[in-house]
Protein backbone atom coordinates (compact mmCIF):
# COMPACT_ATOMS: atom_id res chain seq x y z
CA UNK A 1 0.00 0.00 0.00
CA UNK A 2 3.08 2.27 0.72
CA UNK A 3 4.07 2.24 -2.59
CA UNK A 4 0.87 3.01 -3.84
CA UNK A 5 0.74 5.63 -1.89
CA UNK A 6 4.20 6.81 -3.43
CA UNK A 7 2.69 6.65 -6.36
CA UNK A 8 -0.26 8.53 -5.82
CA UNK A 9 1.48 11.29 -3.94
CA UNK A 10 3.70 11.68 -6.72
CA UNK A 11 1.35 12.10 -9.64
CA UNK A 12 -0.65 14.74 -7.65
CA UNK A 13 2.80 16.47 -7.39
CA UNK A 14 3.85 15.85 -3.65
CA UNK A 15 7.38 15.38 -2.73
CA UNK A 16 8.46 12.44 -0.16
CA UNK A 17 9.64 12.79 1.93
CA UNK A 18 9.84 16.75 1.72
CA UNK A 19 6.23 17.02 1.43
CA UNK A 20 5.14 13.59 3.21
CA UNK A 21 7.01 10.81 4.95
CA UNK A 22 6.01 7.14 4.04
CA UNK A 23 6.77 4.28 6.10
CA UNK A 24 5.45 0.58 5.14
CA UNK A 25 5.31 -2.30 6.69
CA UNK A 26 6.51 -5.81 5.62
CA UNK A 27 10.20 -4.32 4.07
CA UNK A 28 9.13 -6.89 0.94
CA UNK A 29 12.33 -6.99 -0.90
CA UNK A 30 11.44 -3.96 -3.45
CA UNK A 31 11.29 -1.65 -0.69
CA UNK A 32 14.57 -0.33 -1.29
CA UNK A 33 14.06 -0.53 -5.02
CA UNK A 34 11.48 2.33 -5.25
CA UNK A 35 12.19 5.69 -5.78
CA UNK A 36 12.37 6.94 -2.89
CA UNK A 37 13.41 3.51 -1.23
CA UNK A 38 10.76 2.97 1.57
CA UNK A 39 11.72 3.20 5.38
CA UNK A 40 9.74 0.17 6.48
CA UNK A 41 8.84 -2.08 9.21
CA UNK A 42 11.09 -5.11 8.59
CA UNK A 43 9.87 -8.29 10.65
CA UNK A 44 11.28 -12.33 9.55
CA UNK A 45 8.05 -13.33 8.17
CA UNK A 46 9.47 -17.18 8.36
CA UNK A 47 9.32 -16.87 11.80
CA UNK A 48 5.92 -15.01 11.91
CA UNK A 49 4.53 -18.39 9.79
CA UNK A 50 6.68 -21.05 11.94
CA UNK A 51 5.28 -19.73 15.21
CA UNK A 52 1.92 -19.62 13.79
CA UNK A 53 1.61 -23.13 12.63
CA UNK A 54 3.07 -24.11 16.26
CA UNK A 55 -0.05 -22.38 17.90
CA UNK A 56 -2.37 -23.97 15.07
CA UNK A 57 -0.76 -27.35 15.77
CA UNK A 58 -1.10 -27.28 19.83
CA UNK A 59 -4.45 -26.27 19.31
CA UNK A 60 -5.93 -28.96 16.88
CA UNK A 61 -3.70 -31.32 19.28
CA UNK A 62 -4.82 -30.39 22.48
CA UNK A 63 -8.48 -28.75 21.51
CA UNK A 64 -7.61 -25.70 23.59
CA UNK A 65 -7.10 -22.53 22.75
CA UNK A 66 -3.92 -20.32 23.88
CA UNK A 67 -4.65 -16.84 24.88
CA UNK A 68 -2.48 -13.81 25.09
CA UNK A 69 0.45 -13.01 23.01
CA UNK A 70 3.03 -14.21 21.09
CA UNK A 71 6.02 -11.60 19.32
CA UNK A 72 7.80 -11.65 17.07
CA UNK A 73 11.18 -9.29 16.98
CA UNK A 74 10.85 -6.19 14.43
CA UNK A 75 12.98 -3.15 13.47
CA UNK A 76 12.40 -0.43 11.89
CA UNK A 77 14.43 -0.18 8.21
CA UNK A 78 15.32 3.49 7.78
CA UNK A 79 15.15 4.63 4.36
CA UNK A 80 14.76 7.71 1.88
CA UNK A 81 11.04 7.96 2.01
CA UNK A 82 10.86 9.54 5.87
CA UNK A 83 12.31 13.35 7.16
CA UNK A 84 12.88 13.93 10.69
Amino acid sequence: MALGIIKALHERGRRIPEDVSIVGFDDMAESDSFWPPLTTVHQDFDIVGQRSFEILLEQIETGSVRHGFTGVPAHLAVRQSTAR
